[in-house]
């Protein structure tokens, strides 16, 4: 049985929490009718709302659903998650989802085949810069739409990231492709506005995983590889700052500006920028898993401890800051010690100034 804690931004409901003021203490997140049935592996938020998806392939949505980005949703009357409707069409299930993204007023979902590949993908939303990546003319649908002859045939999407404004599918056989607004050329020359998934060249190497900053794109190699690139603004120095050669890694992330490295001895790397404290402060302990936010960290400490640091304005870093920031240090805010016997935090997550707490027990 899953339970999940949300803390931060909520004044579109986006924390499922039942109200709409911002909170800085984890609140349990509400179904509606029914919880999932199976464990909450991934979140994904956009400016004013979440998409939670599940171990068996659910897909809940909580926040503001003006947008088209939490499916086909009326206005709940208590802001709680909800499974989500993707087709008015009864007949037409999009079938287990697999991986989640969303941009600032979009949501992708890529969903397996009959023989379960991870060929389908789906927008919706809005997004006047080709944030749907469905052609020049959709540009607002709160039902999914599914990619036209994507991804190529013979490959199946093996990652998928977003920021603000852009998205990057990465495939099974080490391409990468991306759409949205790529004018900082963050997909690659030329810079643009892309209407639909553009092939991404001079890589250099096989993708296994892209992080999506605002201006920028950062690609990996397998983890064992050392293979790093970053295409894009070079602001903050995100290229330019970038290691020659990633270390080892475990887990991989970006925020709205900065880039992180969780490496496989559970010391986590970050270049970018750093003016609310984004970057890993001093003296961080080992780390099992992160979660990255547009302008924060929520970190899992080897001791079980859930992290957070960064721009905390909204309450997604705890109610200790300064100048709304926690800078240089951390805070905690989940532990094991507060927790009943049999349970464990499980996973973490992060949004647009919010943070999630996964605790698992029997």
């Amino acid at each position: 049985m899953d339970v999940i804690f949300a803390i931060g931004s909520n004044g579109s409901g986006q924390l499922g929490i039942g109200h709409k003021e911002d909170v800085s203490v984890p609140k349990q997140v509400q179904f509606e009718p029914n919880p999932p049935s199976s464990h909450i592996v991934k979140v994904a938020a956009g400016g004013n709302h979440t998409l939670l998806l599940t171990q068996s392939g659910q897909l809940y949505w909580s926040g503001d659903p003006a947008s088209g980005a939490c499916g086909i949703a009326s206005e709940p009357g208590v802001p709680s998650f909800q499974e989500i409707c993707l087709s008015k069409d009864p007949e037409r299930h999009i079938g287990p989802v697999d991986l989640i993204a969303a941009t600032w007023e979009a949501s992708f979902v890529v969903a397996k085949d009959h023989d379960g590949k991870r060929t389908k993908l789906y927008s919706f939303g809005a997004g006047m810069k080709g944030e749907l990546g469905s052609g020049e003319l959709i540009v607002r649908t709160p039902t999914a739409t599914q990619f036209k002859d994507f991804p190529p045939a013979g490959t199946e999407i093996v990652d998928l990231a977003a920021c603000m404004g852009h998205a990057v599918a990465v495939l099974s056989n080490g391409d990468a492709y991306g759409w949205g607004n790529c004018r900082k050329s963050q997909i690659g020359d030329p810079g643009a506005v892309v209407n639909s998934p553009r092939k991404i060249d001079g890589i250099g190497f096989k993708v296994s995983r892209a992080v999506c900053a605002k201006g920028s794109t950062c690609f990996f190699g397998e983890p064992e590889s050392g293979n790093i690139r970053v295409l894009g603004s070079d602001k903050w120095e995100l290229s330019s700052c970038a290691p020659a050669t990633a270390p080892p890694w475990i887990d991989v992330g970006a925020s709205w500006g900065d880039i992180y490295i969780l490496r496989k001895d559970g010391y986590l790397q970050g270049w970018g920028r750093d003016d609310h404290g984004q970057l890993p402060p001093p003296n961080l302990p080992r780390l099992n898993k992160i979660a990255i936010g547009s302008e924060h960290v929520v970190a899992l400490s080897e001791d079980g401890e859930v992290l957070a640091w960064g721009w905390g304005e909204h309450g997604n870093c705890g109610p200790q800051v300064e100048n709304n920031d926690v800078k240089g240090r951390w805070n905690v805010i989940a532990s094991p010690k507060f927790i009943p016997p049999g349970c464990q935090i499980d996973r973490i997550g992060a949004g647009c100034a919010t943070s999630w707490i996964c605790i698992t027990g029997d």
